[in-house]
């Protein structure tokens, strides 16, 4: 039994024929959209500080909306989502709060706790929690604390605060379909503390504004409207129709205008005598007329009053449904109704993963919930918002952004997100990673996410695919082949109009990568930071301080793993379209001349044949300098490898021929491609390409898996730990440049700090090189083996070490002897308190020698990855 033979299954295959069908309502609401760049209309770009936390009660958002542990349908035009008071906080709690990226010691953290539980890809079940202190929250403490704390100093988070020793409140929010257009939705709230408490909940429905701008792609629906019909309220809207939501036992409802309290802001006059924090106006501060009377508006809330004796639980039951359905709201179909998607769920989960024991099916269905919470309305109209709304003040003048070679860019879609709250907007090159496990759940979405970022309102007229919002024009390793050739696959291998539409626009894309990074003709290619942030010796982003260029070692092996993929995907289109034969020919030449490049121009290339590792290279005034850092840099060459079966050959015999041409008159590269000679039998399964010949791959191996280099307990390392002792130095004028091993959180404020690559355990690189050992393993077989770790006298194939990368890195999200999972760090509460032991978080990287998470906490992203290799372990 498959995923797809299941009832939610066969609602994804549904839902990929019609998307406003099961996937109309979902988990897309933003957790922060404060501070973006969408928001941002400061002349000098700076979103954090003119669009911060303080002003998001008050503050209509112009490009989304945000909110807690909400929905909202899928161009996010009616959004539903919860807002809590303990009695004490300062502030209505309707969204999550985190530091600025200037407020942090490590750039933009989120200072809340909240888990993604379960979901279906169809949002027919969701289940997420938060934890709601019962103590005024510190929204001070936790400004003032970080502030206090410098690069070297760990993050001051909000457990460390102690706030959870007075006992906090858990609240459940469980969303169940009857259909695609009824949602029903539990409230579940459970006292943890030994003392009673009254918790105000304010469930909240409101229409995203999009009638105060005076234009825009939406200017033409007018202003919808809520209104209280009997103990219900109405949501009325000119394209999204009639809904109604309904509320058991609330206690009164409220209603507002989801429009920008000016007043507050900017001492100016409101628009409407009722703004977006209304709702906080009347609840903390008092004021009755803060709300409006006539029960109308573009925001509402139903509200309770709940009292909690300890360890009591108290559910609320709401009803969101087209306003034609009229049969009870709270019937016994409402109960059975979760009872049946839940059941449901577990069918699911189930067809993926039958193998799979208690802890690791614990760790796969939370990783996948994650990603399916993750995906998020992003809506981004580049020409629009450079010009400016007619009925908003204009942008200065002068204002200048990256984005601005960016005018056709025009995203209006439901994308996954790396983290809905630290980094609420794509990023393409993780989008390629999250695609892999979201493919096993539901691969219509992938494809659909993949093909999306290739359609000409996001890639650019010149080949480029966009990078993220910060700068359209960054680049990412180019990694987007890749991730479609590897969902193809998994998903059978039968959908070849995926490939071929991808094929043709990827191929642009490598045009472009060509013709801008090559910056010499020598197929060596540079590329910039190619999103490893810190990894460099400099800031690979902006020009060199000696001058000069870079010739990069991962540069150049990306490239030539963008040539591997594209010749693969080639070759399965070629076997039923001969056309293709040639542009299987043209990649593979690219490969050929890339290999010939990284490891033999200029005598050795990149490569170092005294230490055995490849490196970036300086070229400055005819010189050519090393940087001798041992990297995760040096071993992108490890990706780059590719089998090409006899099967293959033996249907393409235009392809083998010139294959046969390399080999008699390309010899000088012969020791990286195992490929057949002419005229002789095809006498193995596979044929190989490969950037590190079989003896540069027994050396590269040296340093992977020695324990004093990358291989920790937990994966392998961004930067060899190595330089812990012996940092790399270079001097250049008066500064000294230096790379040192820092295992954690990064020691410097390159690319805003919130990121660090040299030590820590990177999911996305660690992903990618178990594959390419299973690769080498596949061709290899029992006549390579490697010491595993280097010294140990155990030695393995190379199928077998990918297995024990594998198991390493699961081991980040498993419960150790001692109940703790290492990705938990020493936050014991995880494995001694019964109400915290079954949470996971999934982090966006992980310390290099202890595997504690680091940096932005729900990058069920790319750390979802984990769900892919315990799925492929158990089978």
């Amino acid at each position: 039994m498959t995923g797809n033979d299941t009832t939610e299954g066969r609602r994804v295959m549904e839902a990929a024929r019609d998307p406003y069908g099961w996937k109309l309502w979902g988990p897309f609401l933003s957790e922060r959209q404060w501070g973006t760049v969408r928001e941002d209309y400061s002349e000098n770009g700076d979103g954090w500080r003119s669009f911060p936390h303080e002003q998001a009660r008050s503050r209509a958002y112009r490009w989304g909306e945000d909110g807690l542990l909400g929905i909202t349908d899928r161009e996010c035009r009616l959004c539903f989502a919860l807002a809590l008071w303990n009695g004490v906080d300062p502030i209505l709690k309707e969204r999550l709060f985190g530091l600025a990226n200037p407020e942090g010691n490590h750039g933009e953290d989120v200072k809340e706790l909240y888990y993604y539980l379960d979901a279906t890809p169809t949002a027919s079940y969701l289940k997420g929690l938060y934890k709601y202190p019962l103590r005024e929250f510190p929204y001070a403490e936790l400004v003032q604390r970080n502030a206090e704390r410098g690069f070297h100093d760990p993050e001051f988070e909000l457990i460390d605060t102690g706030i959870f020793e007075a006992g906090h409140v858990d609240v459940l929010a469980e969303y169940a379909k009857a259909g695609p257009s009824d949602l029903l939705i539990r409230i579940t709230l459970t006292n943890h503390s030994p003392e009673p408490v009254r918790l105000h909940v304010l469930p909240t429905l409101w229409f995203r504004n999009t009638w105060s701008w005076g234009g825009g792609y939406e200017q033409d629906w007018g202003k919808p409207q809520l209104r209280l019909d009997g103990a219900a309220v109405i949501a009325e809207h000119a394209t999204l129709g009639s809904y109604r939501l309904e509320a058991e036992n609330a206690q009164q409802w409220i209603f507002t205008e989801n429009e920008t309290n000016a007043a507050r802001l900017f001492d100016a006059t409101n628009t409407s005598p009722f703004v977006k924090d209304a709702f906080h106006d009347w609840l903390i501060g008092g004021r009755a007329e803060a709300v409006n009377p006539e029960h109308r508006g573009t925001k509402a809330a139903a509200v309770y009053a709940v009292e909690l004796a300890p360890g009591q639980s108290a559910t609320l039951r709401l009803r969101l449904r087209g306003s034609n359905q009229t049969s009870a709201a709270f019937g016994d179909d409402f109960e059975a109704t979760f009872r049946q998607r839940l059941a449901e769920a577990d069918e699911f989960y189930h067809a993926l993963v039958p193998h799979l024991g208690g802890p690791e099916r614990q760790v796969f269905r939370q990783a996948s919930a994650g990603l399916i919470w993750s995906q998020q309305f992003f809506y981004y109209h580049v020409r629009d918002w450079l010009t400016g709304d007619p009925a908003q003040p204009a942008p200065p003048a002068h204002r200048t952004h990256p984005n601005q070679d960016w005018p056709h860019l025009f995203a209006r879609d439901i994308l996954s997100m790396p983290d809905k709250w630290e980094f609420p907007w794509f990023a393409v090159w993780d989008t390629a990673f999250h695609m892999i496990p979201h493919g096993d759940l539901d691969a219509p979405f992938a494809k659909d996410q993949l093909l999306r970022f290739l359609r000409d309102w996001y890639q650019h007229p010149n080949g480029q695919i966009p990078a993220y919002e910060f700068n359209f024009s960054d680049v990412n390793p180019p990694v987007h082949a890749w991730a479609c050739r590897r969902v193809y696959e998994r998903d059978g291998r039968r959908d070849k109009l995926f490939l071929k539409r991808a094929f043709h626009k990827l191929a642009l894309n490598f045009t472009w990568w060509v013709n801008r990074k090559d910056l010499t003709g020598r197929h060596l290619f540079a590329g910039g930071f190619l999103g490893l942030d810190n990894i460099g010796v400099f800031d690979r982003s902006h020009p060199l301080p000696t001058g000069g260029h870079l010739e990069q070692a991962d540069g150049t092996a990306w490239m030539a793993f963008f040539c591997a993929e594209m010749l693969t995907i080639a070759l399965e289109l070629a076997l039923d379209d001969p056309a293709y034969e040639d542009m299987a020919s043209k990649f593979l030449e690219h490969y050929v001349s890339i290999t010939h490049a990284i490891n033999t121009l200029d005598g050795t290339g990149l490569w170092d044949e005294e230490d055995g590792f490849y490196y970036d290279h300086l070229h400055l005034d005819e010189r050519l300098i090393p940087l001798k850092v041992r990297s995760m840099v040096g071993l992108v060459p490890l990706f780059a490898v590719e089998l090409i079966s006899r099967e293959v050959l033996e249907q393409l015999p235009d392809f083998r021929r010139r294959l046969e041409w390399f080999v008699r008159h390309r010899a000088e590269v012969l020791s990286h491609l195992e490929l057949p000679g002419p005229e002789v039998p095809l006498d193995r399964p596979n044929y190989l390409l490969s950037l590190p010949s079989r003896q540069q791959l027994q050396r590269l191996l040296r340093f992977v898996f020695a324990e004093g280099e990358f291989l920790s307990p937990f994966g392998v390392r961004s930067l060899s730990r190595f330089h812990a002792e012996h940092p790399y130095v270079f001097r250049a004028g008066d500064a000294d440049h230096v790379v040192a091993y820092v295992p954690a959180e990064a020691d410097n404020g390159m690319f805003g700090g919130n990121s660090n690559w040299r030590g820590p355990i990177w999911l996305p690189m660690n992903f990618l090189l178990v594959e390419s050992l299973r690769r080498y393993g596949t061709y290899y077989g029992e006549d390579f083996q490697v010491e595993v770790p280097t010294g140990s006298g155990q030695w393995r194939t190379l199928s077998q070490a990918a297995d024990d990368l594998a198991a390493r890195l699961v081991r980040l999200f498993l419960p150790g002897p001692d109940g703790q999972r290492p990705a938990h760090g020493e936050v014991r509460r995880y494995a001694d308190d019964p109400h915290w032991r079954d949470l996971i978080l999934f982090y966006e990287y992980y310390h290099g020698d202890t595997g504690r998470g680091c940096g932005a906490s729900h990058q069920t992203g790319w750390s979802a990855l984990a769900a892919t290799l315990l799925r492929d372990f158990s089978q």
